[in-house]
């Protein structure tokens, strides 16, 4: 699960950042177009991640999808919602409208994070957990209660 979720963290701040300081001249758009952009990839980046997490071992992450009918059910909320809140809600959402070829970037790029999660799956696992390599010590605060703290690293 860690590997999934630095992968997709390292993708998306990328992504994100990218669209944050380079979106206007990518695009070729305004400010408020913009930050629209960047709020609609990061919203479909996080449905299109739900799919990837759902099956944390499995490569095909679609297998059985149609019996779990309140997840489809959820995904199907937050787009239309998100869908709502992009296209009508300019005032309350401080969002502008998208057009097909701005809305089709923002799915193509969200939609970037699948193969990602394929990929990452393919890695071998280690048979060492990560945190496995910090060494924990009890360490007595002021009042006499022993709590953990890292104190070293055991490489």
């Amino acid at each position: 699960m860690w590997m999934n979720l630095m992968a997709q963290a390292l993708y998306q701040i990328t992504i994100l950042l990218t669209l944050q300081f380079k979106g206007e001249s990518i695009f070729g758009v305004s400010s408020t177009v913009k930050d629209t952009l960047v709020f609609n990839t990061f919203v479909l980046c996080q449905v299109f991640n739900e799919f990837n997490a759902r099956k944390q071992e499995k490569k095909n992450i679609f297998e059985g999808i149609h019996k779990n009918k309140l997840f489809l059910a959820i995904i199907s909320i937050t787009i239309v919602l998100q869908v709502v809140m992009v296209e009508f809600l300019k005032k309350f959402a401080n969002t502008e409208r998208l057009n097909w070829g701005q809305w089709g970037a923002c799915i193509g790029i969200a939609a970037a994070s699948w193969p990602l999660g394929w990929l990452v799956k393919c890695l071998p696992v280690p048979e060492r957990p990560f945190f496995s390599y910090i060494k924990w010590q009890k360490i007595s605060p002021r009042g006499g209660e022993k709590s953990s703290r890292i104190s070293s690293v055991d490489i």
